[in-house]
């Protein structure tokens, strides 16, 4: 780990570089009973050098969770239906920084529950600089320093404002099925006395009609189709935003309250299945 020396001004030297971090076990009991536990987790970064991005890697080997401690009737019901009493999996993620440019990049970050599935994200932002950082530094500096009670707004609305410099590349989550939706379906259509294909036809018939208060047409057809295909045959779901160019947090942030229809052009959201 790198230590900045007293009177550095570098905001990248102050996020504590390392090159490397190992968490051998880590377990949460309830009684004596392990509710959650992770072995092996690790992450490794190159520091930015020489012009260069940051790139980083991680991720935990293995996970496992008891959720038959769970004490909610309904849920303790769904899980049992389900039959995820103990869950394992994975955890994996990527990722690059570019300190002059402001490219922040996570390329992936999956999560995998074994017998069930892996939800993948990612996303790509613009605006993230080592100016950027400063200034964030010393607007939290001020904010730890302001006394109890005194009203923070101003604070409020400097971080607002700071966060209108960052810009939207791109963004996705996707799901990658491993036998949870058929397991879904299954459990909903016990539950009211009807078939697996039913509850799936139920779901395609009611997206159109969800879909229509956003105002989009050609995205409500693209989501009717995914959805459709991704029923008659579970593999892959995909929702994702790529704008033509970056587009300000700001002009998203006016998108959402104003027209929902227009900001999902804007980002440019498609959603598919099973690679179509």
């Amino acid at each position: 780990m790198t230590i900045p020396g007293e009177g550095n001004t570098d905001p990248v030297a102050s996020l504590l570089m390392y090159k490397s971090a190992h968490l051998d076990s880590l377990s949460v009991k309830i009684g004596d009973k392990t509710a959650f536990s992770v072995a092996n987790t690790n992450v490794d970064i190159v520091p930015p050098a020489d012009g260069q991005p940051m790139t980083f890697t991680g991720g935990a080997e293995k996970f496992t969770g008891d959720l038959s401690l769970v004490q909610d009737a309904d849920t303790k019901a769904m899980i049992d239906g389900l039959g995820y009493q103990n869950i394992s999996g994975k955890l994996d993620m990527a990722g690059s920084w570019e300190p002059k440019e402001g490219k922040m990049d996570l390329s992936k970050y999956d999560i995998t529950v074994d017998n069930a599935g892996t939800l993948g994200m990612a996303f790509s932002l613009g605006g993230y600089t080592t100016e950027f950082i400063k200034s964030l530094q010393q607007l939290q500096k001020k904010m730890a320093a302001s006394p109890e009670g005194v009203d923070k707004s101003a604070e409020g609305m400097a971080v607002l404002g700071l966060m209108q410099q960052l810009t939207f590349n791109s963004a996705s989550i996707r799901f990658a099925d491993n036998s949870l939706t058929n397991k879904v379906l299954e459990f909903v259509a016990k539950k009211q006395n009807m078939q697996a294909k039913d509850i799936a036809n139920q779901a395609k018939a009611i997206v159109p009609f969800g879909m229509a208060q956003i105002n989009n047409p050609e995205l409500t057809a693209q989501v009717t189709k995914a959805v459709s295909d991704y029923l008659d045959n579970p593999q892959n779901l995909v929702i994702a935003a790529k704008p033509a160019s970056p587009v300000p947090f700001a002009l998203i942030a006016a998108g959402a309250m104003a027209s929902p229809a227009d900001l999902t052009k804007t980002l440019g959201v498609t959603v598919t299945a099973n690679g179509n």
